[in-house]
């Protein structure tokens, strides 16, 4: 008897796990992909796609989700653009955006997650898909009009995104005719939360002209005179800038989760088997789990290892463990021609990160999420 594996979200993990399921199950099942974004987007190259000097072209960044999965059987799978307000996991059911009621035998839970809404956070970002493909679009293009016109710009939150976008908006500095100063508020002690590749980033940034302004936390945005932003920091200071560009804070997106199922951050509670904790059927990767930590290389394996599991559930068989990666590889991107990066507590050589990441942000995994050779 043909099964539903109902998946919320259309990014890494959820597009990931289709692609498997679709793949390895095309007689076992039925796959209903939901998704808020008609597109996958190739958020992590979002940081160099608003530099205007890097021209990173939309078709690089997105492709329909619609055409990704044509190359299945139409009988095989159902995509919905939605999102999902209500769950039932007794009943087996999601409640989605326009009202449907969607049952299953399966569900993974793979929203992601998007920045969080403070008053420190009140300019939207395109680092996460937290709307429509339109939206997403139009605030990438608006952002890289800005970042063309600005001459003084503010990236608040030095974790790996804010160090990378500081390092992409320095990078082109010594082309331009009219150089911008770029400052990056660490609200802590150091860049990276004091992770150890922490001073291999911070010394790079200040070779491009970053200020790298430590102790920083914002308190308030306000909007100024002439389309300039003022940035108040905790103890009063205030600096005004033509753009500010806040990357800091996650929120999973499990507000449909009921509450027993999730940790006090609303991260989805998960076994060893990726299992959702207390409920039949349920599954969850990426970063609704948020566990080691959020993280490309830790979604892939997480994606892997639900979509097995699915399978061998489908056949009889008992779930996996879902092995994570074997040591932690962290890298950040500092500029386009150099990064830093470590594989657990061994630090990688510059050349290494920036081959592994800092050349492309990833742009050169994207084909394998598109033709389905990821799974």
């Amino acid at each position: 008897m043909t099964q539903t594996v109902l998946i919320l979200g259309g990014s890494y993990a959820g597009l990931h796990i289709t692609h498997h399921l679709l793949k390895h199950h095309p007689s076992d099942l039925k796959v209903i992909l939901v998704s808020a974004n008609s597109h996958f987007y190739w958020n992590m190259a979002s940081v160099r796609a608003v530099v205007p000097e890097a021209s990173i072209p939309d078709t690089q960044l997105f492709a329909p989700l619609s055409t990704i999965l044509a190359r299945y059987p139409s009988s095989s799978y159902e995509l919905i653009i939605s999102t999902a307000t209500a769950s039932d996991f007794t009943s087996k059911t999601i409640t989605l955006s326009d009202s449907r009621t969607i049952p299953y035998d399966h569900l993974v839970i793979a929203t992601g997650s998007r920045t969080a809404s403070s008053p420190a956070n009140s300019h939207p970002t395109p680092w996460k898909a937290s709307g429509s493909y339109d939206s997403v679009l139009s605030l990438l293009h608006d952002l890289t009009t800005k970042v063309s016109a600005a001459s003084h710009i503010v990236v608040a939150g030095a974790g790996a995104t804010g160090c990378e976008l500081a390092g992409e908006l320095a990078f082109d500095n010594p082309q331009r005719q009219t150089r911008k100063e770029i400052v990056l508020l660490a609200a802590d002690a150091d860049v990276l939360g004091g992770d150890s590749i922490a001073g291999s980033v911070g010394g790079e940034l200040r070779k491009l002209g970053v200020q790298v302004r430590t102790d920083s936390r914002v308190e308030t945005v306000r909007d100024g005179e002439g389309g300039q932003t003022e940035v108040v920091l905790v103890g009063g200071e205030r600096i005004v800038t033509d753009l500010y560009l806040p990357t800091m804070g996650l929120v999973p997106n499990t507000e449909f989760v009921g509450g027993e199922f999730k940790d006090e951050g609303g991260r989805v509670l998960v076994d060893e088997c990726f299992n959702v904790k207390g409920a039949e059927g349920v599954w969850a990767a990426g970063d609704v789990v948020g566990r080691p930590r959020c993280g490309f290389l830790i979604t892939q394996k997480q994606a892997g290892g639900v979509a097995k599991n699915i399978g061998a559930v489908l056949k009889g068989k008992q779930p996996a463990v879902v092995k994570g990666m074997p040591f932690d590889i962290f890298t950040c991107a500092t500029g386009r021609s150099r990064a830093a990066g470590r594989m657990g507590a061994v630090k990688m050589l510059s050349i290494m990160a920036w081959a592994g990441k800092g050349r492309y942000l990833g742009l050169n995994y994207m084909a394998g999420y598109v033709d389905g050779s990821v799974a």
